[in-house]
C-alpha cells in the first residue's frame, strides 16, 4: 500500500475509532507506520509484513467482530488470558502467535493492541529495522 493511501485512510478516522472496520484500520495503519512495513493480501487475508515475513493478520469477520493475530514471544501468556484470545491455528500458536477476536463495543485499549503489534514486528523484523524503530522512538 502506498503512503498516500495510508494517509488518506488515516484522515478519514477520528482519534477514537468506532466500529470493527475503524478499529482494524487504526491498528493496520499503526503496523504500516513501522519501518519497512507493507500491506499484503495472501489467502484473501489482510496482513502487515516486514520483508517477506508477516507480523500481523487482521480482519473483520462476517459476525462483525474485529480479529487479529500477532507473534507475542514476551506477552503470549498475558494475551491468552484476555477474553476472545486463543493460540493461532495452523501450528502458529506453538510459535507464540495469538489470535484475538474483539467486539469493537467491548474492546480493550487500542494502545495495548498497538504494543502487541510492535512486539510482533520486533519478533520478525531484521535487526537493522528494529534499530531504526528504536532510534525514531528516542527522538
Amino acid at each position: 500500500m502506498k503512503a498516500a493511501d495510508v494517509a488518506k485512510r488515516s484522515a478519514k478516522k477520528s482519534k477514537d475509532p468506532k466500529g470493527p472496520h475503524a478499529v482494524r484500520d487504526a491498528l493496520l495503519d499503526f503496523a504500516l507506520s513501522l519501518p519497512g512495513a507493507w500491506e499484503d493480501h495472501p489467502w484473501g487475508e489482510t496482513v502487515a509484513k516486514v520483508g517477506k515475513k508477516v507480523f500481523l493478520f487482521s480482519g473483520v469477520g462476517k459476525d462483525g467482530e474485529f480479529g487479529f493475530s500477532a507473534k507475542l514471544p514476551e506477552s503470549c501468556d498475558a494475551a491468552l488470558a484476555m477474553p476472545g484470545a486463543a493460540p493461532t491455528g495452523y501450528g502458529l500458536g506453538q510459535a507464540g502467535w495469538v489470535s484475538i477476536k474483539v467486539d469493537a463495543k467491548k474492546m480493550g485499549p487500542l494502545e495495548l493492541y498497538k504494543a502487541w503489534v510492535e512486539e510482533s514486528y520486533r519478533a520478525v523484523a531484521p535487526k537493522k529495522l528494529v534499530k531504526q524503530l528504536d532510534a525514531a522512538s528516542m527522538k
